[in-house]
């Protein structure tokens, strides 16, 4: 059976267990109503939930699926949210999907791998009953931002992964498999935005739409989830700016350190090609040599190779050139 939970609320306390195929309806009570969260489901247990809660076929067809961005639909009076999750797995963001059903007496959470139970927050609103009262739009805002906490953790790894990596690049050379894990993340946190712009266009329709199920008071409360949704993707929008940098940063040393070898092979070709010379001119067939005819003439033009050569090393020293 793929049902975490699934109770009834009365007052911002939880009052009994509940069956998916027993309906819970409280049309003028707002502080009544049924939570349900189901992970993984068959088709069976939301086509159950369909009949017993009224829920739309195409937005029962969607949370079956799971192939979904974030989006929030309007069904009569009642809402279909669409959120993703975000986890980093080995390295990688791995997304998973909660699709939320919200009427005036109940509330489906539908997960799609996701490792992150909602037990945790429930017992979490449990313990704030004032707040719980407030019936399923404050549990709605509670979800949403509960998924989007998940996203700070996230990014903060991949940014300690980054920074690490920019450090390193000052040290030494990239190596390939660096180069190819910049690539990586690059790609990883272009996907990312790819969720946080709709995420953030759900958020926002909850703030400023009259829309069924949602009270004037509750909005205040997407609204905060909108400014961390905000705040999650400025921090992404940095690391993808420090990536770039990293990599051109990484380029500029690369090339700067191949022209000092450059300069250095330069400088030493410069060294070598006088006794190069000297010694291609006594290669030739001259009858007129200085260690011919002249005692110490060899050693003199050795001396002279060597003053040269010292000359020209001082000089190329000087200037920076080795």
């Amino acid at each position: 059976m793929t049902v975490v939970a699934a109770y009834l609320y009365r007052d911002g306390k939880r009052i009994r267990e509940v069956s998916i195929e027993e309906k819970i309806d409280s049309p003028r009570e707002k502080s009544e109503f049924v939570w349900i969260g189901i992970a993984d489901p068959t088709d069976d247990e939301l086509r159950i939930l369909q009949d017993r809660y009224g829920l739309h076929p195409l937005a029962v067809e969607d949370a079956i699926k799971a192939d979904q961005l974030p989006k929030v639909d309007i069904y009569e009076d009642q809402l279909f949210v669409v959120a993703r999750t975000a986890s980093l797995i080995d390295g990688d963001i791995a997304y998973g999907e909660t699709a939320i059903f919200v009427g005036h007496s109940h509330i489906i959470t539908v997960r799609h791998g996701s490792a992150r139970a909602h037990s945790a927050l429930r017992d979490q609103l449990e313990a704030a009953p004032t707040l719980l009262m407030h019936g399923v739009d404050y549990v709605l805002h509670a979800v949403l931002d509960f998924i989007v906490d998940g996203y700070l953790p996230v990014v903060e790894s991949v940014e300690d992964e980054v920074l690490a990596m920019e450090q390193r690049t000052v040290d030494h050379f990239l190596e390939r498999h660096e180069i190819n894990r910049i690539f990586a993340l690059r790609r990883e946190l272009i996907r990312f935005q790819r969720v946080l712009g709709p995420m953030s266009e759900v958020a926002g329709k909850l703030v400023r739409l009259d829309l069924p199920c949602i009270d004037a008071e509750t909005r205040p409360y997407f609204s905060d989830v909108l400014d961390h949704i905000r705040r999650v993707a400025t921090m992404v929008d940095g690391l993808r700016e420090v990536l770039n940098s990293v990599f051109e940063f990484s380029n500029l040393l690369e090339q700067q350190r191949t022209g000092a070898i450059t300069r250095q092979l330069a400088a030493w070709a410069a060294i070598l090609a006088v006794p190069t010379a000297i010694a291609g001119i006594y290669g030739m067939n001259f009858e007129y040599m200085p260690e011919l005819k002249t005692r110490h003439g060899y050693f003199v033009v050795l001396g002279v190779i060597a003053v040269i050569c010292t000359a020209l090393y001082v000089r190329f020293k000087r200037v920076r050139w080795l």
